[in-house]
């Protein structure tokens, strides 16, 4: 694969050439030369687009496609090329399949399915046998067969000794460990966020407690053993500081917000729509501020679009009875640009790659090119004909966005929209 890059402004903070106008030349899939100007005398393919920006390519710790067992849902291959159409290289893909992601055959069966593909596919294990935290899943075999961490999905770990052996055993060989911040006990049958808008509406609250609390323990716990721990998707301003306040005690924990949570309110709340059925819940603007903030000094690591399709039949129903989730690969980045800025935003869409055991290529010469393409700066409004995905359910239908995806290079491969 050999292609020419004009005149595009790099986004790279790691790299001499942030934020200048150069073109980038790949040969065989590694970059070549950076400079100002670049002749094509090998005629190679010219990429030339109007405001052209281009980045590392971009990493999402949460992604459900359904398949297997949910094929009505997502597909892998459909929702890889969703990733590679919405700027993501690298998606880290949740075991909440049919089988479960438990074991180091279906571990390989992920990665065989999404072999030779412009997107990396990284396998999440679950935690425990079939997500059911009872016991431990296989959880060294799947560290073999290429697991980047060990979660079940939007499952809590309901007891305590199990997270404890979980971050024990897991050092003897680096692995990651994901606890679901969500105290069942505490939030029972609630739907939504417990606040004023749950009580007007007459729909089951779920206190910011039961956050919170699994949080605490989970910490605590952190601080006992040792060991790796990420916190995925919290939601409350309360977390923001109990986690800010375990790093500056130097416990390795990380944790990331869904771009959900960082846009949206329980006021949307008032339509009954079942797209807005998240978990975890939307909160009010005090959670959202907080966590705005958590993420400008660093205690919040990356921002996830916490991709989850549902088939219509689950979705479009009443509230009460619809499955929790949105889609959200393709307006990740015009929803969180229109908030935070290009360089912040290409900040918390590259962030925990480390933490996830991800290659970093910056943009330098000698490296294999991952790269990211996209104008920063075009307005528009999502609406459903952009909806990449097989299902439809997307929390953030009609929103303004700010920024266009023009596609992306990588694995020696390009995909543009």
């Amino acid at each position: 694969m050999n292609i020419l890059i004009k005149a595009a402004i790099i986004v790279d903070e790691s790299t001499k050439h942030h934020l200048k106008k150069r073109d980038v030349l790949i040969e065989k899939g590694k970059i070549t030369k950076i400079a100002k100007t670049i002749s094509n005398s090998d005629q190679f393919k010219e990429i030339k687009l109007p405001n052209l920006h281009i980045s590392q390519g971009w990493f999402d710790t949460s992604v459900s496609f359904g398949e297997p067992g949910f094929e009505e849902r997502e597909t892998l291959q459909n929702g890889l090329m969703t990733a590679a159409k919405s700027g993501f290289t690298h998606v880290a893909v949740n075991p909440n399949t049919k089988p479960v992601t438990d074991n180091k055959s279906t571990i390989h069966f992920l990665k065989s399915q999404a072999s030779n593909n412009a997107v990396s596919l990284y396998a999440v294990g679950a935690l425990t046998a079939g997500s059911n935290g009872k016991d431990l899943a296989e959880l060294y075999d799947m560290d073999n067969e290429g697991a980047i961490s060990f979660y079940d999905y939007k499952t809590p770990v309901k007891n305590p000794n199990l997270l404890k052996i979980a971050l024990q055993y897991s050092q003897t060989f680096d692995g990651l460990v994901q606890s679901f911040p969500f105290e069942s006990s505490i939030a029972k049958q609630g739907n939504v966020n417990e606040e004023t808008n749950s009580t007007k509406l007459g729909l089951k609250g779920i206190p910011n407690l039961a956050e919170e609390l699994q949080i605490i323990r989970d910490l605590y716990i952190l601080e006992y053993t040792g060991g790796k721990l990420h916190i995925p998707t919290i939601s409350t301003k309360k977390s923001v500081a109990l986690i800010k306040n375990a790093k500056d005690k130097g416990l390795n924990v990380t944790c990331s917000v869904s771009i959900n949570n960082l846009i949206l309110t329980d006021d949307v709340l008032n339509s009954f729509d079942s797209n807005y059925k998240l978990q975890p819940p939307l909160r009010t603007i005090k959670d959202v501020k907080a966590l705005l903030k958590g993420l400008k000094d660093g205690t919040i690591d990356a921002v996830t679009s916490d991709h989850n399709p549902i088939d219509i039949e689950n979705k479009k129903i009443e509230f009460d009875h619809a499955l929790y989730g949105s889609i959200g690969l393709e307006s990740c980045f015009g929803a969180l640009n229109n908030n935070s800025g290009i360089e912040k935003t290409i900040k918390y869409l590259t962030g925990l790659k480390e933490e996830f055991k991800i290659q970093i290529n910056s943009i330098n010469e000698g490296n294999y090119a991952d790269i990211t393409m996209f104008n920063p700066d075009e307005k528009w409004v999502f609406i459903e004909k952009d909806i990449l995905s097989k299902s439809k359910n997307s929390a953030l239908l009609d929103h303004q966005l700010k920024g266009k995806v023009y596609g992306i290079i990588s694995n020696k491969k390009m995909i543009l929209n």
